[in-house]
């Protein structure tokens, strides 16, 4: 099915480019990506704390509604809260890569979070438990030492073996999910053993993002020109 509109998206690093582009090539013909990679708001999310760059995250995004984005789908977990935040004042949909994932796993009892970054652990844990909601499940964690730095000195292929290797090395329970916390992890799926399930971020992001492009642009499509959805003078759409 051919998806019409533009989606914008937020990185913190290139290696998501083509990646996301892959997605959209299989599974949603038409949409057009706007990407925005910035690798500086992640550095000083890690150094500093993720509200640190929420003053220019908000720039980011007001930007891509500028040059007409119809959604913006931030791919970075450390800042994806921060980003999702800015959307009431923006007027379009503004949503984060891991939110999907983190539902789905919510459904599960024990939760095993596998990141790459430490920076990354604390968002994931606290989203999972937000969709949990008062049943929040068993979430335990488990960073990978040494695999971000394979990951920024350009060696993709040692850095999935190590998310496969940590995966596949975990013991397995009963009732447990394995969710990988950073969009950039992805690929090593297909490279573990493991039988226990195992969630990934980009595709159900992805998807999500098509939706609210999609409603969107149906909500525009079914107003009269420069009125609001109750017919008042103003933007099109409410704030999401």
């Amino acid at each position: 099915m051919s998806t019409t509109g533009t989606l914008a998206l937020l990185h913190t690093s290139p290696v998501h480019v083509p990646v996301f582009d892959g997605l959209r090539d299989r599974y949603h013909p038409g949409l057009v990506l706007h990407h925005l990679v910035d690798e500086e708001l992640l550095a000083r999310a890690r150094e500093a704390g993720p509200e640190a760059v929420a003053a220019s995250v908000a720039a980011v995004l007001a930007r891509a509604v500028v040059d007409g984005a119809d959604a913006v789908l931030c791919t970075c977990s450390t800042i994806g809260g921060v980003a999702e935040r800015q959307a009431a004042g923006l007027g379009v949909p503004v949503l984060r890569v891991d939110r999907p994932m983190a539902a789905e796993a919510a459904r599960y009892d024990r939760i095993i979070v596998v990141a790459a970054l430490r920076s990354t652990v604390e968002p994931t844990v606290a989203l999972i438990a937000e969709e949990s909601g008062p049943g929040t499940s068993f979430i335990g964690t488990v960073v990978l030492e040494g695999a971000w730095e394979l990951f920024e000195a350009g060696d993709r292929e040692g850095y999935l073996d190590a998310v496969a290797a940590a995966v596949d090395g975990a013991p397995e329970t009963d009732g447990s999910v394995v969710v990988l916390a950073q969009a950039s992890m992805a690929d090593a799926v297909g490279r573990m053993s493991t039988r226990r399930p195992v969630l990934a971020g980009p595709r159900p992001g992805l998807a999500a993002a098509v939706a609210a492009v999609r409603a969107r642009s149906s909500g525009a499509r079914d107003r009269p020109e420069g009125r609001g959805p109750a017919g008042a003078a103003g933007p099109a759409g409410p704030p999401w």
